[in-house]
């Protein structure tokens, strides 16, 4: 009859453990499962990042193209403009600015 109370106790005692290591097992499958769930959407995340990063670098590459080839037009407008505009007299007649002063 002891044998059969140790045998029961034991068998009683092992049971729980089993119970207790599967739903150890258990909880660990979850936790790794949420974290493959956060780790899938920081992933996610991070590209989506990278490509709105990537889109304003474009955007800014080309609006500074844009505005190259603008400043390069008026560049290139104002020298024609240049060429065409008569030079001013520096000194004319040999006298300061054109104008002959302390002559009396």
């Amino acid at each position: 009859q002891e044998r059969r109370e140790r045998n029961r106790k034991l068998s009683k005692e092992m049971a729980e453990k089993a119970t207790r290591e599967l739903e150890k097992m258990q909880l660990q499958e979850k936790a790794e499962v949420k974290y493959k769930e956060w780790l899938k959407k920081k992933r996610a995340e991070e590209a989506e990042k990278k490509k709105k990063e990537k889109e304003k670098e474009k955007e800014r590459e080309a609006e500074l193209q844009e505005k190259k080839t603008r400043s390069e037009k008026i560049f290139k407008e104002w020298l024609q403009n240049a060429r065409n505009k008569p030079h001013p007299v520096v000194n004319g007649y040999g006298f300061p600015q054109g104008k002959s002063t302390g002559l009396y």
